[in-house]
């Protein structure tokens, strides 16, 4: 029961992680760059933000219940280019995290093995969360490598800043060996 609690805080952890690396990341973009798309076979990170929330919204929801995929999606209509101002698409994207969050809360170690389904497929609990703990990093990344080539100035590094590695290894080798979350120490520095 102990390493169930254990994966439950540490899913919730690495969800908050990616969502505040993106945060971090549309933070430093002026609100029309959240629109620009690359070339027609790349998506706007306006539109990323509308298929991740819409994706959280359909899998999160009712999550043990009903399937991930819910009737009343169209996730063709995520990646439609829409223009959206920065503070609703802002909304759109806590919406999805705030249902994700939410569920991940309810949940208790026990329920960890029920089998729930996407699109008519079964899944353990743990394998339904390890599916979205792939696929939102995934476009967390992509979100984060177009501020970078949109942003205008310099960019404010969100991992470990180029020729900085020496630096980071020195302090995290001067701490006493301990057990934690890797996101516990990231977090503080991206805040």
């Amino acid at each position: 029961m102990e390493v169930n609690n254990q994966y439950l805080e540490s899913v919730q952890k690495q969800f908050l992680y990616y969502k505040t690396i993106a945060d971090k990341a549309m933070a430093q973009l002026e609100p029309e760059q959240l629109s620009v798309a690359l070339n027609d076979n790349t998506n706007s990170i306006a539109t990323i933000v509308k298929h991740l929330s819409g994706n959280m919204l359909s899998r999160w929801t009712d999550f043990l219940t009903t399937d991930g995929e819910k009737e009343g999606r169209n996730r063709d209509s995520e990646f439609e280019e829409t223009i959206i101002d920065k503070e609703t698409l802002l909304e759109i994207w806590e919406k999805g995290w705030n249902c994700l969050f939410e569920a991940l809360k309810s949940l208790t170690p026990d329920q960890l093995s029920n089998v729930i389904y996407i699109r008519n497929e079964g899944h353990t609990v743990v394998e339904a969360i390890n599916r979205q703990l792939a696929h939102y990093p995934y476009h967390v990344g992509q979100i984060v490598f177009y501020a970078k080539l949109l942003k205008k100035g310099e960019w404010d590094s969100l991992s470990i800043p180029k020729n900085k590695s020496n630096d980071y290894n020195a302090d995290k080798f001067s701490k006493d060996k301990s057990i934690r979350n890797f996101t516990d120490d990231e977090l503080k520095r991206l805040q």
